[in-house]
């Protein structure tokens, strides 16, 4: 039977704290946020931080230091830099955490579900066996295991009369 996982922090991301006063992956790039940074490393051209907001232990987001919305507007060097610390962010959740596989996937803007569409971010999120689905971390979707009239039947026919 598949346990429910809660993820209370999620709320206060979905109630607009992740609205921020300009764009978070510029103030990490600019220092602004030196007591609260959530920067793994950083190099030359881009930086890896933690989600504030992770779907799982180790959520990591990879950025180029430039502010830009779309991939094709990477230089070489920055096209470089994010792959090097995608590759590198792999080798050391590994090591912390032993996960089972990652997704690492792109929200190319909003709609995509990018809740930072303006500024070109990866996601790099461990995974474990018995875990859920890639889908709440790339569509903001979570899959369900039954459709909802099979559901809505169920509930009707288990509901306590009177």
């Amino acid at each position: 039977m598949t346990r429910q996982l809660w993820a209370p922090w999620r709320l206060e991301y979905v109630q607009g704290a992740g609205e921020q006063d300009g764009c978070v992956f510029c103030r990490e790039a600019a220092g602004e946020l030196a007591g609260a940074s959530l920067v793994v490393h950083r190099d030359a051209h881009a930086l890896a931080l933690l989600n504030k907001y992770p779907y799982a232990s180790g959520h990591l987001m990879i950025a180029p230091l430039r502010h830009t919305a779309a991939l094709g507007d990477l230089s070489p060097a920055e096209a470089a830099a994010v792959h090097r610390l995608t590759v590198r962010a792999l080798d050391a959740l590994r090591t912390v955490y032993g996960p089972d596989a990652f997704n690492v996937g792109w929200n190319l803007g909003a709609v995509a579900g990018g809740s930072i569409a303006g500024h070109l971010h990866e996601h790099v999120v461990p995974r474990w066996s018995g875990d859920t689905n890639f889908m709440p971390v790339l569509a903001d979707v979570k899959v369900l295991p039954e459709h909802l009239e099979v559901t809505r039947r169920r509930l009707v026919e288990a509901w306590p009369q009177g």
